[in-house]
């Protein structure tokens, strides 16, 4: 009986209304009648009171709570809504608030965990077919000798100039990976200085020609000659970024194709673009192309090389300048890469500014 809120409150009510008729019964002109209508008033208000209490207050409640360990229990919190905790007499309400949020809580922290089990499980899977390619390539022509080819000089030379080059190759991704990983880390710092950025795309451009003039693919660059482009950043870094762009829209660029490079100067920023007219990017890959070792044709990046790191690479250098890049790509029609670093003017630029604005008011 004393396991629901109505036997309770039965309890209750029959308490309090006998004690209120057994004070009553002590005034010299009560009577029985009051007595008994006033006995049944507090009994009907008592009960209703309890119950509405117990039952809305409390029970309800401590039903909400078990129903949650429960499910905490069993690790089923994907149902547990984040719902805005109302207004309640209750401090059971409070409690359950307080149990839904450390579960809600516990599920983000189990979902960030499976996230880094996946990307811990990919990249492992990643590295060991990038690191096994050129090492059992090295393997393979260093055992051809070992078994005798060693003795033909022709041979010889030949195998060991292959496994030099993979080698080579092997020294390069793991190069790419310790500077990853210590742009991650914070490990390597940026060295801001003030410089020409149309000339060290300049001086890219001028070392790309060739590579690009194999393919006869033409590169065009075009920025405004009256204007300056000096920026602060780290010269070194935005110098392998632009490298790496350049090159990508070279590489991934048809024979007799065309890549533009445009230098545009705002009043506080300098934007490069980087467009080529090449194969272009599926839409599903776009999300993805920034992620270590991802590759939109696996099978055309392995034979034309790379480490698939270029462009994560490119996106920690750019986010150290608190810039990002940006991508837009259209298939079978080509892409077009875009960043943006800080624009540094000039004595002789401000004063022509300044000259300007004066004959503008006048």
């Amino acid at each position: 009986m004393l396991t629901n809120s109505r036997g309770i409150s039965l309890v209750l009510a029959f308490a309090i209304s006998a004690l209120v008729a057994a004070f009553l019964s002590l005034m010299p002109d009560s009577s029985a009648t009051l007595l008994l209508v006033a006995w049944g008033l507090t009994f009907s208000v008592s009960y209703l009171l309890v119950t509405i209490t117990l039952e809305f207050l409390v029970f309800r409640e401590i039903g909400n709570i078990y129903s949650l360990l429960e499910k905490i229990q069993k690790k089923d919190l994907s149902e547990i809504s984040d719902k805005s905790v109302r207004s309640s007499l209750s401090p059971l309400r409070k409690i359950n608030s307080v149990i839904n949020s450390y579960a809600l809580a516990r599920q983000k922290e189990i979902d960030t965990l499976q996230k880094t089990a996946e990307f811990r499980k990919e990249f492992i899977a990643d590295i060991s077919h990038e690191l096994k390619t050129p090492i059992f390539s090295a393997q393979g022509y260093i055992h051809t000798l070992l078994d005798g080819a060693i003795e033909d000089k022709q041979v010889r030379l030949k195998f060991l100039k292959r496994a030099a080059k993979s080698l080579d190759s092997l020294d390069v991704l793991v190069q790419d990976l310790l500077t990853l990983n210590q742009m991650e880390s914070g490990v390597i710092k940026f060295i801001f200085t003030e410089f020409d950025l149309k000339l060290l795309i300049e001086e890219v451009i001028e070392e790309l020609e060739h590579k690009a003039s194999k393919r006869k693919i033409k590169i065009e660059f075009s920025f405004d000659h009256e204007k300056t482009y000096i920026t602060k950043a780290d010269h070194q870094k935005i110098y392998r970024v632009c490298q790496n762009l350049i090159y990508n829209a070279v590489k991934y660029n048809h024979d007799g194709g065309e890549v533009k490079v445009s230098l545009k100067a705002s009043k506080t920023n300098l934007q490069v673009d980087i467009k080529d007219d090449g194969q272009g990017i599926p839409p599903d890959d776009l999300k993805r192309i920034f992620e270590r070792f991802y590759r939109v044709e696996k099978s055309r990046n392995k034979k034309e090389g790379g480490t698939g790191l270029g462009l994560a690479i490119v996106k920690h250098i750019l986010e150290g300048h608190q810039s990002k890049i940006s991508v837009s790509s259209t298939v079978g029609k080509g892409s077009i890469f875009s960043f943006s670093l800080p624009l540094i003017k000039d004595k002789k630029t401000l004063e022509r500014e300044l000259a300007e604005g004066k004959s503008a008011n006048t």
